[in-house]
């Protein structure tokens, strides 16, 4: 051997999952628990709402970081026989004792883009003063009564029985609790909870597994179980939620929680090539995931190399953020976090939910008196005067999440969705052109890298072919960077997608705990 060569051994990780192909029903979600909890109730014979309300309060107790009772959400509804497709907004609201003067600027940013000012003391970030009025579970009991064929109660006895166990701790739980460690010390129930002694929870040795019991949270939804959903809003969860609430400083009163009811509304519809593309209207990344498509259908040839495709992207992307920022307003903060699921039953019927928290735990606050981590709805408004999407009493924030459903020929194709905060249309928007552009399966689309445009400088995956950096950085600044666990980069999808009575589900593959399951236990 020449001696001026040095030998090196470079070592490669490759992560990947199968897609799960199934004649009867598939759920996709980001823990697999919740997974074979929807898959057990589409096996008993509920259906694809039945499935993804359980699978989401039962998120609510394993992945408490992302979504949960104490925030909110989206949803689709498309039933198999091509019927309309209904939508479901429970996201979060803000105070009707709400207003700007409560959130004084403390300066240090321009605004530009997501870099809006700081607010004094994080206010609009972390404690009390972040929460908004939750609707997660008027949501899900809206839906039940609504599309699904299980009771309450029913929906509700997966979670309560897997909080009396608990929450499952592994090395990736110690690690999510890491991220956040800092942020939950300051508050004593969510650092009793989720801490020891000031440090992230961690398996005791000798074990891959330990579980944390949650007796809080499952008497909490016990309580709801038997007095129903409205308790959370006008009975006695409520009387504990506003005492805790107020107790901290929050201005949400009893009023608040009263007035809180979900909205139903037509899906809003757009049309890329030959598909219809459904998602939920109004304050959310819906309209602005249309808006992205129509361009990259506009620009996208059949014959674009993966870097055209790429360059075509980042425009469509970037240019749909720039008017999302002037016309609509947008949350400016890092790390939002949601969960997603999506569902498709034997009979063809589709669900597609986002839950979120908004930011990683919240608002970092567990409630003593319910052990409900609470979301930081006011994060998502600009905290500046007179600008779109401002503080203001009992206002809708404008949300990330964008779940969608596909369908072709008037029936459901596809259910789609991501977590990740402002990454997430950014990534269905290629998800959905990888499949009906490229003609990749949900296997293929998933393990393929993306951009991400949603900020000033694009974000490419390392994965990506050499000169797609290249094509990019033609028109914007551009950062290669790893498809890892954290920071999520590229966001959290999952999908399900049904074609000639074969339904087929795909979960993100880079995190360990998404999964997909079908009726019979089929896991993937």
């Amino acid at each position: 051997m020449d001696q001026d060569v040095t030998d090196r051994v470079e070592e490669t990780w490759t992560v990947s999952k199968k897609q799960l192909d199934s004649r009867r029903g598939v759920i996709a979600a980001q823990h697999f628990e919740a997974a074979e909890a929807g898959a057990k109730v589409l096996e008993n014979g509920g259906n694809a709402m039945d499935a993804a309300v359980v699978a989401a309060l039962v998120l609510s107790v394993v992945e408490p970081w992302l979504s949960g009772i104490g925030g909110g959400g989206l949803l689709l509804w498309a039933p198999g026989d091509g019927g309309g497709i209904d939508t479901l907004d429970f996201n979060v609201r803000a105070s009707r004792n709400m207003d700007r003067s409560q959130y004084p600027l403390a300066g240090g940013r321009d605004g530009d883009w997501f870099d809006w000012p700081s607010v004094e003391g994080d206010r609009n970030l972390i404690g009390y003063p972040s929460i908004c009025v939750p609707g997660a579970i008027a949501g899900f009991a809206a839906a039940l009564e609504k599309h699904g064929t299980i009771s309450w109660e029913e929906a509700l006895a997966p979670a309560i029985e897997i909080a009396e166990r608990g929450m499952r701790i592994d090395w990736f739980t110690s690690l999510c609790l890491a991220v956040d460690a800092q942020g939950l010390a300051r508050f004593p129930e969510s650092a009793k909870l989720f801490l020891d002694n000031g440090r992230p929870r961690r398996v005791p040795n000798g074990k891959q597994v330990d579980y944390l019991p949650m007796a809080a949270k499952a008497a909490t939804l016990r309580r709801l179980a038997s007095a129903g959903a409205r308790d959370f809003y006008e009975g006695e969860v409520a009387r504990r939620l506003v005492e805790d609430l107020q107790d901290g400083g929050s201005v949400i009163d009893a009023q608040d929680l009263a007035g809180f009811q979900p909205r139903w509304a037509e899906a809003r519809t757009g049309q890329y090539r030959d598909t219809e593309v459904s998602v939920v209207p109004g304050l959310c990344g819906g309209p602005s995931l249309l808006e992205t498509l129509s361009r990259i259908e506009a620009e996208l040839t059949p014959d674009a190399s993966e870097a055209e495709a790429a360059a075509v992207y980042a425009n469509a992307i970037r240019n749909t953020y720039e008017g999302r920022l002037k016309t609509m307003g947008h949350a400016g903060a890092h790390g939002d976090c949601t969960s997603h699921i999506s569902v498709v039953d034997a009979q063809g019927n589709m669900v597609a939910l986002t839950n979120t928290l908004l930011s990683r735990f919240g608002s970092k606050v567990t409630l003593p008196g319910s052990g409900i981590l609470m979301n930081n709805g006011m994060m998502w408004f600009d905290p500046r005067e007179g600008v779109p999407n401002g503080i203001a009493p009992a206002a809708r924030p404008l949300a990330n999440m964008s779940p969608a459903i596909l369908s072709r020929e008037g029936r459901p194709a596809m259910a789609i969705g991501a977590a990740g905060g402002r990454q997430i249309f950014p990534c269905i928007a290629q998800l959905i052109s990888y499949v009906l552009d490229r003609g990749m399966s949900l296997e293929e689309a998933f393990h393929a890298p993306r951009i991400d445009g949603s900020g000033p400088t694009i974000v490419v995956d390392q994965a990506a072919a050499p000169d797609v950096a290249a094509a990019v950085s033609r028109s914007y600044p551009v950062e290669i960077r790893a498809n890892s666990l954290h920071p999520v980069l590229f966001a959290i999808p999952s999908a399900v997608a049904r074609r000639d009575g074969l339904n087929s589900g795909m979960a993100h593959p880079v995190n360990p705990w998404t999964a997909c399951a079908a009726e019979g236990g089929r896991h993937g």
